[in-house]
């Protein structure tokens, strides 16, 4: 059995071999080996976004993700833009290859003074999936600050304690971006911090959904007018094995609670809660009306016949009901990823 010191000289060996083969490739030999790395980089298992959304700061939009371990991500493509950066990685790098422990907008040798080992240490890009299976690559979100600061510290030094130094050119609209997004991150930062301090954060999101909901759903209720196609629970039918007989016989009490998942659950946040407390059942089970009579004319009724459109046409190319579900949850989640309990229903309650 070998030593400690005979295992490390193995592996020193195995390093200098392999950066020895490396140099003995030609470029295009390089390159190939790059994307093939890469290629295997992305095929392994990745991990799925839970939550997507845009993050806007000053003038800059970046798209954010949330990953099942709770880590907050920016899509390096937003993140490369919002720092004015219009160059991306080299191709085959699939934009997770570092140099000296740091990525390409940080290895400018004037920039090196200004990092710190802790963002060094922060800047792995993580590679995973978008809600809609789509792969690509993210930064953890506290990398975005940090970079600004290494910029904003090296505009400093070159300008000099009198002010009078210069920029170099290649630099300036790097930190011109960088400028405006950590003003716009304290801006931003403060506000959470009171709000956070103060409990208003709660009461913030609540007035936010509220507003959602009064512009889907009206204050008095409306005529009844037609809204759902025959073909919606034509197709549901079809996909569920059932024989239709037309719209003149009863629907099994199972269609309501597939109208309330397929559509009201997915129109917007809070909406189906918000039906159901305005028009609940009475002490027979039945609702005195339908839930699209509660919806806006010139918000709620065209979401409606929208959601509509779409989900009919996700019905016609399934050929089973898993199959519809899996289109239908990819395109359309559930608002709030609330889970369907089940529950009674009935023909009334269907639309």
């Amino acid at each position: 059995m070998g030593t400690d010191k005979d295992k490390d000289a193995g592996i020193e060996g195995r390093a200098k071999g392999g950066h020895a083969r490396a140099e003995a490739l030609s470029a295009e030999e390089r390159r190939a080996s790059a994307r093939k790395a890469a290629l295997a980089r992305w095929s392994a298992e990745l991990p799925q976004a839970t939550h997507e959304g845009p993050v806007r700061i000053g003038d800059a939009e970046i798209m954010a993700a949330v990953l099942p371990n709770g880590k907050r991500l920016l899509s390096q493509g937003t993140f490369l833009r919002a720092l004015g950066r219009s160059r991306t990685p080299k191709a085959g790098t699939g934009g997770s290859s570092n140099v000296d422990g740091l990525p390409f907008f940080l290895q400018a040798d004037q920039l090196k003074p200004f990092v710190s080992e802790e963002l060094r240490l922060s800047t792995t890009p993580i590679l995973f999936r978008l809600r809609t299976g789509q792969k690509t690559v993210g930064y953890e979100a506290e990398l975005l600050p940090m970079v600004c600061e290494v910029y904003l510290k090296f505009r400093d030094a070159a300008l000099g304690k009198d002010k009078k130094g210069q920029v170099p050119g290649q630099f300036r609209h790097i930190i011109e971006a960088c400028d405006m997004l950590m003003r716009g991150l304290a801006r931003v930062g403060i506000v959470a911090l009171v709000d956070e301090a103060t409990g208003y954060q709660e009461i913030r999101d609540r007035q936010a959904l509220q507003l959602i909901l009064d512009k889907f759903l009206r204050k008095e209720l409306a005529a009844w007018a037609k809204r759902f196609p025959d073909e919606f629970y034509r197709e549901i039918f079809r996909l569920r094995g059932w024989e239709w007989k037309g719209m003149a016989v009863n629907r099994p009490q199972s269609v309501g609670r597939y109208t309330k998942d397929i559509v009201y659950a997915r129109l917007a946040p809070g909406v189906l809660k918000e039906l159901e407390d305005r028009n609940p059942r009475d002490e027979r089970g039945y609702r005195k009306s339908k839930h699209h009579q509660w919806l806006t004319d010139d918000v709620g009724h065209p979401a409606l016949a929208q959601h509509l459109y779409a989900v009919i046409g996700f019905m016609r190319a399934s050929s089973s009901w898993d199959s519809f579900m899996r289109l239908l949850d990819r395109a359309f989640p559930r608002r709030g990823d609330t889970l369907l309990l089940p529950f009674m229903s009935d023909a009334s309650d269907s639309a």
